[in-house]
C-alpha cells in the first residue's frame, strides 16, 4: 500500500494513548503505517493535549487545529461536540487533494454534514452511539446544569446522527452500535470493526490473587456511578477485599470507599502501578451502565488479568461474552465473585481467552479490513 494516502481527522491528539477514545486511534495509526499507508493526520488540540512529536513517526504530515470552546460554538441545531470542531483551515487542507478521509468520531463530521466532502471517499469511525452515550451521562449526572447540557446534547445528537447516517460509510466498535444505526437511522453502509489495541497476548497469571479490582477514569460520572453501585450494593455485605483505582476520584467517592475495612481507593496511580494491580487482582469487577461503544478497561483486564465479572451492558455486541462471567444484579455479582475468589486462574482458561481475543483484536488484519472498506466506497 505504498501509494495509498489517507486523511485521518482526529477528535483529539492521540498521544499519549492514555484514555479509551485515543487508544483505538493511536494503535490504528501504527497498524496502518505498518501496512505502508501514507497518513495525513489532522488533530484538534485542547488544554492538556498539546502537539506531539511521537505522531510524526507514523504520519507523512500532521496538522493541528484549536478546538473552539467559546460561546459561538453553542448552537440550537448542531451538537457542541461537532460545532466546536468546525475549522476552515481543516477543510482547506482536506481539499488540497482527493485522498480518502477517515473521520474519527461523530465529533469530526461537520464537513460531512454540510456537504463539503460529498464527492470524496469518506468513512466515519463511530466511537459510540453518541446520543445514547450523552443520555446515559445525563442520567448519571447530579449537577443540574451539566445534566441539562448532556440532555440537550443527546437530543441534538439524535437528530444529527440520523441526518448523516446515509452520507458516508460507517464502522462501529461494537455490533450493538451497528444495530442501533440500522434500526433507528436506517443506515445501510455500516459494519463492525473491532478497536485497535496495544495488547497482543493474554498474559493473566495462573493461580490466585488476593483482591477484587475496579479500574477506570473515576472523574467520568458513569464510572463513579458504577463504583458507587458496587460499594453500596455488592461489597456492602460481601467482605472480600475490593480495590478501586483510577484518575481523579471525587471526595464523596473516596469517603464512601473507606467506610468499610475491606474496601479502599487508589487515586491517580501511575501506569506501572495500575498495570501491576491489574496483573495481581483475582477478579476484575467491571459493571457498566452504558451499553454503547467498547469498554477498553475490560480489554486491558482480559489481556493482562485473571477472572472478569461484568453485566450484560458491559459486553453487549462486543464478542467478549465467552471470556467473562456475566451477572444480572447485585446478588448474582455477589455469588459469582464469592465463587471465583476461591478459584485459581488456569493455563487452560488463558489459552481459551487468547484464542478468542486474537481472533477479534488482530490489529494487522483489522487495518487491512479498514482499507478494503475504503476500496468499496464510491
Amino acid at each position: 500500500m505504498s501509494d495509498t494516502h489517507l486523511h485521518i481527522v482526529a477528535l483529539d491528539v492521540p498521544w499519549p494513548a492514555d484514555y479509551g477514545g485515543v487508544v483505538d486511534l493511536f494503535y490504528k495509526l501504527k497498524a496502518l503505517y505498518q501496512l505502508g499507508v501514507k497518513i495525513h493526520l489532522h488533530c484538534f488540540t485542547q488544554p492538556g493535549r498539546p502537539p506531539q512529536d511521537e505522531l510524526n513517526k507514523y504520519c507523512v504530515s500532521v496538522n493541528y487545529y484549536r478546538r473552539s470552546k467559546n460561546f459561538s460554538s453553542f448552537s440550537l441545531r448542531l451538537p457542541f461536540i461537532v460545532k466546536s470542531r468546525k475549522n476552515e483551515e481543516l477543510i482547506a487542507n482536506l481539499n488540497k487533494d482527493n485522498h480518502p478521509v477517515l473521520l474519527e468520531g461523530i465529533h469530526c463530521t461537520y464537513y460531512l454534514h454540510n456537504g463539503a466532502l460529498q464527492n470524496r471517499k469518506v468513512i466515519v469511525r463511530l466511537h459510540n452511539v453518541e446520543f445514547e452515550y450523552y443520555k446515559q451521562l445525563a442520567k448519571n449526572e447530579s449537577h443540574l446544569l451539566k445534566k441539562l447540557y448532556f440532555l440537550n446534547e443527546s437530543r441534538l445528537l439524535f437528530n444529527y446522527e440520523k441526518s448523516i447516517a446515509s452520507k458516508a460509510g460507517f464502522i462501529a466498535v461494537s455490533e450493538h452500535d451497528v444495530k442501533v444505526y440500522q434500526q433507528l437511522f436506517n443506515a445501510k453502509n455500516i459494519s463492525y470493526l473491532p478497536v485497535f489495541i496495544p495488547h497482543t497476548l493474554a498474559v493473566g497469571k495462573e493461580g490466585k490473587g488476593c483482591f477484587c479490582l475496579y479500574h477506570g477514569n473515576l472523574s467520568i460520572n458513569e464510572n463513579e456511578t458504577a463504583v458507587t453501585w458496587l460499594l453500596q450494593n455488592v461489597f456492602n455485605t460481601l467482605e472480600i477485599p475490593f480495590v478501586i483505582a483510577g484518575k481523579n476520584p471525587s471526595k464523596k467517592l473516596q469517603d464512601l470507599a473507606h467506610e468499610h475495612k475491606h474496601t479502599c481507593i487508589v487515586a491517580n496511580p501511575g501506569e506501572k502501578e495500575m498495570q501491576d494491580m491489574i496483573c495481581k487482582a483475582q477478579i476484575h469487577v467491571l459493571p457498566s451502565f452504558n451499553n454503547t461503544g467498547i469498554k477498553l478497561k475490560l480489554l486491558n483486564a482480559l489481556f493482562n488479568g485473571r477472572h472478569c465479572v461484568v453485566n450484560v451492558a458491559g459486553v453487549e455486541g462486543s464478542g467478549l461474552e465467552g471470556a467473562c462471567q456475566i451477572a444480572s444484579d447485585a446478588n448474582s455479582f455477589k455469588e459469582i465473585i464469592a465463587a471465583l475468589y476461591q478459584q485459581p486462574f488456569t493455563e487452560q482458561e488463558k489459552e481459551k481467552r487468547q484464542g478468542l481475543l486474537q481472533r477479534i483484536f488482530n490489529n494487522e488484519e483489522n487495518a487491512k479490513k479498514l482499507m478494503t472498506a475504503f476500496s468499496r466506497e464510491t
